[in-house]
C-alpha cells in the first residue's frame, strides 16, 4: 500500500529508530503544500506524523511557530519526536473534528467563532512581534504574492493580459493599506481548514509555519472572509466590531471602526487575489485540481470590495467584465473533469 521511498523512509524512523508498535497507519490529510500527514496508531495511543521534504518544506519554523503559539497559549500540537534531516515530525494527533465541519453544521456558528477569535486574540496580545523571530511581511513579499495572481489566474490559467498600470496602482493601494496597520504576530492561514475542535471544546491551531510579523487584519479577515465558507456580510461585521472593540480595550489599534474596517477589506482583497493565484497554481503546476471550485466564492469576496470603493472601480470592471466570465468559460470546457 505504501511504496514510495519516503514513506518506507518515515515507517523505518518510527520502527526502528523510536522503537514505536504501529498496530495501524493510515494517510490522515494532505494540504497544500508538499506536507503529508499520517495518523499512527500504537499501543500507546495514536500520533500523527509529518512527513515534510526538507527541500520543499522548512521544519524549523513549524518548530519555531509552534513554541511561539504555546507560549501565548494557544493550542498547537505538541512536538514529541522530530527528524530534520529527513523532514519527519511526530505530532500530538488533534483528531477528527474539523472547525469547517462544524461549523457547516452548526445552529449557531457564533460560539464557534468566538472561540476562534479568542485563540486569535491570545496570539496578537500574547506575543511581543519585535522578539518572536518570524520574518517580517515587508513590501516585498506583499507584491510577491500579488504577483501570484496575476501570473498564474490571470496569465497561466485564462491567457488574459492586465494592464501594468491598473496592476501597480491596486498594488500600490494594498501595499500601502496592508504597511500602515499595526503590526502583530500573524499565523498566516488562520481559517476554517486549519483549526480543529479537540476535546470537544479546545481550539487546535493547524498549518502555522508560515508565520510573520505584519498587519494586524490579515488573520482576521482570513477567519471571517474564509475562502471555504461563507457567512452573510451583516454576520460578518458583527463579528468584525466586536473584535476591533477587544484590540481599542487593548491598546492595539487607536484607529476608528471605518479605517480598521478599510484594512480589513483591503487586506481580504490582498489576500483572496493571492489565494485565487495559488488555486490556479495547484491546479496547472500540482494537479490538485479539487481548489478550482473555491474560485468562485474568493472571485466574489475580491467584487464585493472591488466594488465599493471608487479608487478600484477600474480593476473591479476588469475582473467583473473579463475575469469572471473567462473563469467560467474555463471551467466549462473542463466539465466533470475537476
Amino acid at each position: 500500500m505504501f511504496e514510495d521511498l519516503r514513506t518506507l523512509s518515515l515507517l523505518d524512523w518510527l520502527e526502528n529508530d523510536l522503537l514505536l508498535t504501529i498496530d495501524d497507519f493510515q494517510p490522515a490529510s494532505s494540504d497544500a503544500s508538499f506536507r503529508r500527514y499520517f495518523r499512527v496508531t500504537t499501543p500507546e495511543g495514536q500520533m500523527v506524523v509529518m512527513d515534510a521534504p526538507p527541500d520543499k518544506e522548512n521544519i524549523p519554523a513549524f518548530i519555531k511557530a509552534a513554541t511561539l503559539l504555546a507560549s501565548a497559549g494557544v493550542k498547537s500540537p505538541m512536538i514529541f519526536q522530530q527528524n530534520l534531516e529527513d523532514g519527519f515530525l511526530l505530532l500530538e494527533d488533534f483528531g477528527s473534528q474539523p472547525f469547517l465541519d462544524m461549523v457547516a453544521k452548526a445552529v449557531d456558528p457564533n460560539p464557534l467563532y468566538h472561540l476562534a477569535m479568542d485563540s486569535l486574540f491570545a496570539l496578537q496580545t500574547r506575543t511581543d512581534p519585535e522578539t518572536s523571530g518570524l520574518p517580517g511581511y515587508d513590501e516585498a513579499l506583499l507584491k510577491r504574492e500579488l504577483g501570484i495572481f496575476t501570473d498564474w489566474f490571470a496569465g497561466q490559467l485564462l491567457d488574459a493580459d492586465l494592464p501594468a498600470k491598473l496592476t501597480e496602482k491596486v498594488e500600490s493601494l494594498l501595499v500601502a493599506s496592508a504597511l500602515a496597520q499595526p503590526a502583530v504576530c500573524v499565523h498566516r492561514d488562520y481559517h476554517s481548514r486549519n483549526l480543529m475542535l479537540v476535546d470537544g471544546g479546545t481550539l487546535g491551531v493547524l498549518d502555522f509555519q508560515d508565520a510573520v510579523v505584519g498587519p494586524i487584519t490579515y488573520d482576521l479577515v482570513s477567519l471571517l472572509r474564509d475562502c471555504y465558507v461563507t457567512w452573510p456580510q451583516g454576520q460578518v461585521g458583527q463579528w468584525l466590531a466586536q473584535y476591533y472593540q477587544r484590540l481599542q480595550a487593548t491598546g492595539l489599534v487607536s484607529c476608528g471602526l471605518p479605517q480598521f474596517s478599510r484594512w480589513f477589506d483591503l487586506m481580504g482583497l490582498q489576500r483572496h487575489l493571492k489565494a485565487i493565484g495559488i488555486f490556479s497554481r495547484l491546479h496547472l503546476r500540482d494537479g490538485k485540481s479539487a481548489y478550482l471550485h473555491d474560485i468562485p466564492r474568493t472571485l466574489a469576496y475580491v467584487l464585493a470590495v472591488t466594488g465599493q470603493y471608487p479608487e478600484l472601480a477600474e480593476f473591479d470592471q476588469v475582473v467583473r467584465e473579463g475575469l469572471r466570465p473567462a473563469y467560467g468559460r474555463f471551467l466549462q470546457t473542463l466539465g466533470d473533469h475537476v
